[in-house]
């Protein structure tokens, strides 16, 4: 599992990131794994600092807006998080009526030789927000992705996204933190 490249200088800055699923297999399609998600990042939310802005879980990769509380490491967080998820996914896998799943994840090309069972892409692609400008184009992006793939017609109706907490004001699935300009 790759290191999420986190530099110095930017390292309390809310960081834009991307983790996708290997070969970009809908997996996040079925309630229990998108379970996993949620229980995940509400568990690093309150046992290992992380603070979740604005997030998505689209069915093959997820978009988050975060950053790690005072003298945390965003990096050890999210590398925690990716495998505690690829071992609860896994477990998961194994008894999927859709066992071309576990094939799929197998024979992956982007799958580390020496890794036994990959989830997720190494890439993150961290990118960190030092702008509210920019904080609000990725805002509107996270919202607006699930719309993009016609998955649904208005960004509140997507559950599994801030958008429904920010615009509707309902109760989300993800403990979210005040954004940070508030």
């Amino acid at each position: 599992m790759s290191t999420l490249r986190i530099n110095q200088e930017t390292k309390d800055l809310p960081h834009f990131i991307t983790l996708t699923v290997i070969e970009w297999i809908d997996l996040f399609t079925k309630p229990n794994y998108l379970q996993v998600i949620q229980n995940s990042l509400n568990y690093c939310i309150k046992n290992k600092d992380l603070i979740v802005y604005e997030y998505v879980v689209m069915p093959n990769h997820l978009h988050l807006i975060v950053k790690a509380g005072p003298g945390g490491d965003l990096a050890g967080i999210i590398r925690d998080f990716k495998r505690h998820t690829t071992k609860e996914i896994y477990q998961l896998v194994e008894l999927d009526t859709r066992r071309y799943l576990k094939n799929l994840f197998s024979n992956s090309f982007a799958r580390k030789e020496e890794a036994d069972k990959q989830i997720w892409q190494r890439e993150n692609y961290p990118e960190p927000i030092e702008t509210q400008h920019f904080f609000e184009t990725k805002q509107q992006y996270i919202y607006n992705n699930p719309v993009k793939k016609l998955l649904v017609d208005a960004p509140e109706n997507w559950l599994y996204s801030s958008a429904s907490t920010r615009i509707t004001g309902k109760i989300n699935l993800i403990n979210l933190a005040n954004l940070p300009w508030e």
